[in-house]
């Protein structure tokens, strides 16, 4: 089962739990996963994230859940701040990316924004807190747009050997 193409259930889980867990986690992560849509981005304003964002996301907070699971020894939905602190903890010493040790700590926040906003809990503000500033979304453009423009008809014309018939006699001579 899917939402917006978003597996609500990925397979890893699917294969660990058993059937009632499975139908709960199924109903906990179709509620999370809906929210995320419709009223993730900003709750207020009943604004949600893309399905592209969440769909990630929904990865990474599936990893979690199952690192909890590992953890504890047994099944809980009931993840807490300790949790995501020592997982965030764990992904500090292991060798991922920068910008994936970032993009699980998004994935993380939002987890618990929504626990905060469906489920009454406390948000959580992590101990550890990971950027990833090897890719910024906007990059300065240092050139103006007409700059580019000159630029780029430059490059263009850079190299190339004028037509016979666009030049004068005198700087034909120099063309040989």
């Amino acid at each position: 089962m899917s939402i917006d193409g978003i597996p609500v259930v990925p397979e890893p889980t699917q294969d660990r739990l058993e059937d009632r867990k499975l139908v709960d986690y199924r109903d906990h992560r179709e509620r999370f996963i809906e929210w995320c849509l419709s009223l993730g981005k900003n709750p207020k304003a009943a604004e949600g994230y893309s399905p592209y964002t969440v769909k990630n996301r929904a990865y990474r907070t599936d990893t979690f859940y199952r690192w909890v699971w590992d953890e504890t020894g047994s099944y809980t939905t009931q993840v807490t701040h300790e949790h995501a602190d020592d997982y965030t903890r764990e992904l500090a010493y292991g060798d991922s990316s920068a910008s994936h040790k970032a993009d699980t700590q998004k994935a993380l926040k939002m987890l618990f924004r929504w626990r905060a906003d469906a489920l009454g809990e406390e948000e959580w503000e992590p101990k550890l807190v990971f950027n990833d500033n090897s890719s910024k979304a906007t990059q300065q453009d240092y050139l103006t747009h007409d700059e580019r423009k000159q630029i780029r008809e430059a490059a263009l014309d850079y190299g190339s050997i004028p037509s016979y018939n666009t030049v004068g006699p005198d700087d034909r001579i120099a063309l040989r």
